[in-house]
């Protein structure tokens, strides 16, 4: 239980007089837009942030958690959105970090019985086929995740926090992910799950606790509310239609790909994105949809096959010579490959074009302030100062910063590679308003996402792959989730005019 909980940073109120419990064995999920509250509430109660005001009593009992060493020997773990491994060592090393098994003598690990300890630890919790020996930074993020949720597990928690530990899980991943919090509700474990996906929400929660501008919104069971009741409660309004409407107003192609490869990854992909168009590219974890979008901007080299824009072959080298060709890309993991969290927003802005703003190679700030605030204001940025550091954002205003960046550069194709991943419903919705304003300006769009909503809401065609191969082609009237599911999973096939 926690009772009066508040906190400001820099005189911003974070929480004001938050009281929420919960009990052992119960799923209770904690829901709210970024900057709600959500994430400073749990790190508060692992010890990583104090509390202003407030206490914390745990089976009763008034308890001072000055630090997250001190959280865990009281039982608490968390699962991070953003995986805090160590990424030079092992997936053992990490999964037993602290506890690994001794020989005899007290200084030499017994790596044998470590390695076989962690495999067993994945096994019982239904995460297989990770080979323990291996370094975490070779694994996908999706096993990454999974090794951070082994991690949180081997010590036998009683409180488990988990901050959207779906996003990166493949539906096959996420139906193992809740079999173990089934699994660990049996053992009155309790969980605490923060999560974006209001679908989740409802499948897994026993309640759901509403945070908005840091005050208590109530708490609900989610049979006795609809998904649309607990938007309102989150944002204060309701969303009829998240997606924007758009007549679909293709122009001439863009891009264009014929029959492109990369060995052990994708083979023979052909399509095209065209002038105002928004192209949506769905498919299972694995399927190869990164690794074509990789290609597309240079970080990887294609085996075989060409890259066209505006109907001159190309090969980009490098991200630096697919921007120099008009090609921007939003990455997957915006904190590893889209950002510079100890720079300011102002910095993160100009990255991928400091040449509009300079003269002979010297930066002129006025015109960089001009042209940022520009964007920051464009896109609503919240807080709007341009010098804040990136990494004090919330991950909604995380995730503009690098929009911002790219809509700078001046791109004539856009690939966008889960785009809303960890941000909330409103901030959703002013993404995909800013997809269809670039769209409308006549940038052809790729859009690449796990969302079978996202999908079929932003897309004027939609592609599915499957395993490395292009399995299907939908125009907008034809795109329902049973065919793109079906054709995602092998079920059918279907070529653009079938």
């Amino acid at each position: 239980m926690m009772q009066g909980i508040t906190k400001s940073y820099d005189g911003t109120q974070a929480l004001r007089k938050v009281d929420f419990s919960a009990g052992s064995g119960e799923v209770h999920a904690i829901v709210g837009e970024n900057g709600a509250g959500k994430s400073t509430l749990v790190k508060i109660l692992t010890g990583a942030v104090q509390a202003d005001t407030g206490q914390i009593l745990l089976n009763g009992k008034p308890r001072e958690i000055g630090s997250p060493l001190i959280g865990q020997r009281l039982g608490i773990r968390m699962v991070h959105q953003h995986v805090s491994l160590v990424p030079h060592l092992t997936v053992t090393e990490n999964i037993l970090l602290g506890d690994m098994p001794k020989r005899k003598l007290k200084w030499w690990i017994n790596w044998p019985e470590a390695h076989c300890r962690a495999q067993k630890i994945l096994e019982e919790i239904g995460f297989r086929g990770i080979n323990v020996r291996k370094v975490v930074s070779r694994l996908s993020a999706s096993q990454q995740q999974m090794v951070e949720i082994a991690k949180a597990v081997a010590v036998k928690p009683q409180v488990l926090i988990m901050d959207e530990p779906s996003a990166v899980l493949s539906q096959e991943e996420l139906k193992r992910l809740f079999a173990l919090i089934r699994d660990l509700k049996k053992k009155s474990v309790l969980i605490l799950y923060i999560s974006h996906r209001l679908d989740e929400v409802f499948e897994i929660a026993d309640r759901v606790t509403v945070l908005k501008d840091g005050i208590l919104m109530g708490t609900v069971r989610p049979q006795e509310i609809d998904k649309g009741s607990l938007i309102k409660m989150m944002i204060g309004r309701t969303l009829d239609e998240i997606f924007p409407h758009r007549p679909v107003r293709a122009g001439a192609e863009i891009l264009t790909l014929k029959d492109l490869s990369l060995k052990g990854s994708f083979e023979n992909i052909s399509f095209s994105v065209a002038q105002g168009e928004i192209v949506g590219l769905y498919g299972l974890i694995g399927s190869g949809r990164t690794e074509v979008a990789r290609c597309i901007f240079g970080a990887d080299q294609p085996t075989s096959g060409d890259i066209r824009l505006n109907g001159r072959v190309v090969r980009p080298k490098s991200p630096h010579d697919a921007l120099k060709a008009g090609i921007a890309m939003l990455t997957e993991d915006r904190i590893r490959d889209g950002l510079v969290l100890f720079l300011s927003i102002r910095d993160n802005v100009s990255l991928a074009n400091f040449q509009l703003m300079s003269r002979l190679s010297i930066l002129n700030r006025r015109r960089q302030n001009s042209l940022v605030r520009s964007k920051v204001q464009e896109l609503r940025i919240r807080p709007p100062e341009i010098d804040r550091l990136v990494q004090t954002l919330s991950g909604g205003n995380q995730q503009k910063v690098v929009l911002a960046k790219w809509l700078l550069a001046q791109a004539k194709l856009l690939i966008l590679d889960e785009p809303t991943r960890g941000v909330d419903v409103a901030t959703k919705q002013e993404i995909y308003n800013i997809i269809k304003d670039l769209a409308d300006s006549g940038m052809g769009i790729l859009l690449i996402s796990s969302e079978m909503p996202e999908i079929l809401g932003m897309s004027d065609r939609a592609l599915v792959m499957r395993e490395g191969r292009l399995a299907g082609e939908f125009l907008r009237h034809e795109a329902t989730e049973q065919n793109l599911l079906a054709c995602a999973a092998g079920v059918i096939e279907k070529s653009r005019g079938e």
